[in-house]
């Protein structure tokens, strides 16, 4: 069974690039809130290379049917080649809460 809410999550390489991106995804309707977490340290294999950067994630909720949208418009805001963008299923929480996620992102 699928969840009716998600967190979609992204990395980028400033704050002030997950800011924005938080900033355009809400403000477009398509997540009803978005924390910014960082720094961070991320260890990974790029172009064959193993890398270690200073990132910041971006974490934006929404409903699974505005996730499409979002996925599509963090990919157009993004400055990566390969942007992460994962989606979390929300599997429970404040009813109240998840009433004014769903209301937020119509």
């Amino acid at each position: 069974m699928a969840a009716d809410q998600l967190i979609v999550s992204s990395t980028v390489d400033s704050e002030r690039g997950a800011l924005e991106l938080a900033s355009s995804a809400v403000e477009a309707g398509l997540g009803a809130c978005a924390q910014v977490v960082g720094p961070i340290t991320s260890v990974y294999r790029w172009q064959g290379e193993v890398q270690t950067d200073q990132e910041w994630r971006v974490e934006i909720k929404t409903t699974a049917g505005r996730a499409p949208e979002l996925v599509e418009h963090l990919k157009a805001k993004h400055g990566y080649d390969l942007p992460e963008i994962i989606a979390t299923p929300i599997e429970g929480g404040s009813a109240e809460y998840l009433r004014w996620l769903a209301d937020e992102t119509r």
